[in-house]
């Protein structure tokens, strides 16, 4: 039944939605700003062109940082405030996940599907971060239902001009949105197979003029795409990349367990470690095979999980980045798959389909409590305030910690320009900080580095190719 002792459908899914908003303030301010959330508040600071100019030397692209920049012209940069955006856009991907559901497998399924999200600890905990990856879960999955609607509506082409929106809005907010458009290329690939030739949609004009018209306005952001390509060294120096782990056989059953758990499993009991993600993987492919219906919605939410998933994974072992946060918008096909699996269970199973739902929602209330879970020895804002109070005119603050640096720079409240030292190798050498990393002050001296002044004007722009 679609009704619950009397509420509407819509209702629920209301409901549904004000419990996913309410998860998702508990503790929001109980944990102490990282050192990624604090790059992004201090970049944010900046008014537009230097913010752009900044942004030209970072990992990811502009989006979230001008849209936070507005945020905290409105609402300042507390860390209440700053983490209510991604808050906000956490609880919108809940709504489009019920919305998604609904299009491609029904009431039932998309409330199943709504709980299960709402729950999410990956989801929960990305919402409660100062990063881009609940906002790029806003638009990936909006472009995956602007898909959805087009299929099943080919001749209304707006549908495809919204796909176009926000999927441009996905690549300026994370290179990863790269993995959404194999997704939707492998999806109608799928549905050509099982259609005939002149209604197959992947060789439609609209579908490819669509995809040029992302590439041509992307083209913008592209130079600075490849001028970071050109100076990956410089970027492993400021920590940005080169610090991943290298994958092995066990990494993709524990990234399962982050998915559902934030806990990478590891010393758990080696044939539960391996058994419950085999469980997760079975339902998938299940649901997938026994896909039956004319748009194929189960092939779909399958490639949305497993495509990226595995060709990350496969990737990593030339060049590490098989990391959790870059694949949080990708799990959210694991729930939703789950919620359909059930929901297509004959009725004679349906004890099986409730311990499955019983079973997945016990290990991410599990999640949550680890989420939530705040660990005393790693709040670095400690220190920070006894710092705060206990400095004196003519203090000098130094830092040995790369990492630490934005973080100290958020909470500081003395009025010293923090520096950072960074010790020689053994060979000699002095990792100074480099424009695609920490931003310096031109440092002739062999003592400690001064940064270049995170509340200073942008330096003139330069040619490509002459840092």
């Amino acid at each position: 039944s679609n009704r619950v002792k009397g509420i509407g459908y819509r209702y629920y899914a209301y409901l549904i939605v004000i419990f996913a908003a309410v998860i998702r303030f508990i503790s929001l301010t109980d944990k102490y700003f990282w050192c990624d959330e604090a790059s992004s508040v201090l970049t944010s600071r900046y008014d537009v062109a230097a913010l752009l100019y900044h942004a030209s030397f970072a990992v990811h692209p502009p989006l979230y940082y001008l849209l936070l920049h507005a945020w905290m012209a409105l609402f300042g940069d507390s860390i209440l405030a700053v983490r209510s955006l991604s808050l906000v856009f956490g609880v919108i991907t809940v709504a489009l996940t019920i919305k998604l559901t609904r299009w491609v497998a029904g009431k039932r399924a998309a409330l199943l599907a709504g709980w299960l999200v709402a729950i999410m600890p990956m989801a929960v905990r990305y919402s409660q971060e100062v990063r881009m990856y609940s906002l790029l879960g806003v638009w990936l999955l909006g472009a995956t239902l602007a898909l959805v609607y087009w299929v099943r509506q080919p001749e209304r082409t707006r549908y495809l001009a919204a796909y176009v929106v926000l999927m441009t809005a996905g690549f300026y907010t994370h290179y990863f949105t790269a993995l959404c458009v194999l997704v939707h290329w492998a999806y109608l690939g799928v549905l050509a197979g099982t259609m005939p030739r002149d209604q197959r949609l992947i060789t439609r004009p609209a579908w490819w003029v669509a995809n040029a018209a992302i590439v041509l306005l992307y083209l913008p952001w592209l130079p600075n795409l490849l001028d970071l390509v050109q100076h990956v060294e410089q970027l492993k120096v400021g920590g940005d990349i080169g610090w991943e782990e290298p994958v092995s056989l066990f990494s993709l059953p524990s990234m399962m367990w982050q998915f559902v758990l934030q806990d990478e499993g590891v010393g758990f009991w080696s044939p539960l470690f391996w058994l419950f993600p085999l469980l997760l993987v079975a339902v998938v492919f299940a649901t997938a095979w026994r896909d039956r219906e004319r748009y194929r919605p189960a092939s779909l939410l399958a490639l949305f999980f497993l495509l990226p998933l595995l060709l990350v994974y496969g990737v990593s072992f030339i060049s590490p980045v098989f990391i959790e946060r870059y694949l949080t918008v990708y799990a959210l096909g694991l729930p939703i798959l789950l919620a359909i699996a059930i929901d297509r269970l004959p009725s004679r199973f349906s004890l099986l389909g409730a311990a499955l739902f019983v079973l997945f929602v016990g290990v991410e209330l599990v999640g949550l409590k680890n989420n939530f879970t705040v660990d005393e020895h790693d709040q670095f804002n400690v220190p920070v305030e006894f710092v705060n109070r206990n400095y004196q005119e003519d203090d000098r603050i130094v830092l040995s910690d790369m990492m630490r640096y934005t973080t100290n720079v958020y909470y500081d409240q003395t009025d010293t320009q923090l520096q950072l030292y960074t010790p020689p190798h053994p060979a000699g050498a002095t990792p100074r900080p480099n424009p695609f990393g920490l931003r310096p002050v031109d440092d002739p001296c062999g003592g400690p580095h001064h940064l270049y002044p995170l509340d200073a004007p942008a330096p003139p722009r330069r040619r490509r190719g002459s840092h």
